[in-house]
């Protein structure tokens, strides 16, 4: 085999771009693209980091909202932004996820063009019922579902939304069988339990927590897989009964998939010290968001894969689209 001056030149030239990219990188300013509108809870917390990721960096991370098509234009604009280490955003299990099933052409693969760098913290839902529902626990709940197959209601902020997906989850862990009622808001989907138009709903807990503490909502248990700081008292769902039941909302930071692998190490590290700081956890936890355990990039995207392999053949099943 013949090797060529400029063959040999490419090969060493790729070799060693890697680690000389990491020395050098950042060399500027760093964007961030976010789904969401300013003043939006994943707003705060794509600032949030922003600020203490930029301190670390010695680079400002530059905000910068997109918004619509629930997530996809955001999230299309950074799978096609250059993978250079200067161009990153907010991602969630929303966009990554549910996404890929609810559009026939999101204008991404999660696996194929994006890279999960971290999961930075979870929302888990709340099953609530209005305080006049008679039902005690989750058993109590089912067991009205039971009597009457098809009739007990359950309310979310619209259709593929993670309140509508988890009922979709309950109907196919317990077998019993709901009627989903779509509202074009979450606020409306809430009222509507609160003033006991439909039976019960499945929403984040920062949207009702305020409501259950004041009296307005029951809450018969929580999706995440160990209890809430935030209503401790509160069983999980796998504790109420209902085998392999999770969902937790997740978000964290993606960048476009042919990044260098020293950048995402770099920012991987990063964003888990991060999410570590007292002063971080706080706000977070402030915000309705609870801090999951540091991972690795390798971990990040297994967790795409998983949820993926998990939720499309459901998204498919209930019938759902955003189009």
């Amino acid at each position: 085999m013949v090797i060529t001056k400029r063959v040999f030149l490419a090969s060493a030239f790729a070799a060693f771009s890697g680690p000389a990219m990491a020395q050098a990188w950042p060399a500027k300013s760093i964007r961030m693209i976010v789904p969401l509108a300013p003043g939006a809870t994943a707003d705060i917390v794509a600032r949030l980091f922003a600020d203490e990721l930029g301190k670390s960096l010695g680079q400002t991370i530059v905000v910068d909202n997109k918004t619509g098509a629930g997530g996809t234009i955001a999230t299309a604009e950074l799978a096609r932004a250059p993978a250079d280490g200067y161009t990153m955003g907010l991602v969630s299990q929303g966009t990554m996820v549910f996404n890929i099933g609810l559009y026939k052409t999101p204008g991404y693969d999660s696996l194929k063009d994006l890279a999960l760098v971290a999961v930075s913290g979870g929302v888990s839902n709340v099953l609530i019922v209005s305080p006049d529902n008679p039902a005690k626990a989750v058993a109590d709940l089912l067991a009205q579902a039971r009597a009457k197959p098809g009739e007990l209601t359950y309310s979310s902020g619209g259709v593929g939304t993670s309140h509508h997906m988890s009922g979709v989850l309950l109907e196919l862990r317990t077998g019993v069988k709901l009627q989903h009622v779509p509202y074009r808001a979450t606020p409306a989907g809430i009222q509507a339990v609160a003033n006991g138009e439909v039976a019960m709903g499945l929403f984040n807990t920062p949207t009702v927590i305020g409501l259950i503490k004041g009296g307005k909502l029951k809450a018969l248990a929580v999706t995440s897989e160990k209890r809430s700081d935030l209503l401790p008292n509160v069983p999980t769902m796998i504790e109420a009964g209902v085998k392999d039941y999770v969902v937790n909302t997740w978000m964290g930071f993606a960048v476009p998939a042919q990044t260098p692998g020293p950048v995402i190490a770099r920012l991987n590290a990063e964003i888990n010290r991060i999410g570590q700081l007292p002063q971080v956890r706080d706000k977070m936890l402030a915000q309705g968001i609870e801090m999951l355990p540091p991972g690795s990039p390798a971990a990040a995207q297994k967790l795409v894969r998983d949820d993926l392999a998990l939720w499309l053949p459901i998204i498919k099943a209930s019938g759902a689209s955003a189009e």
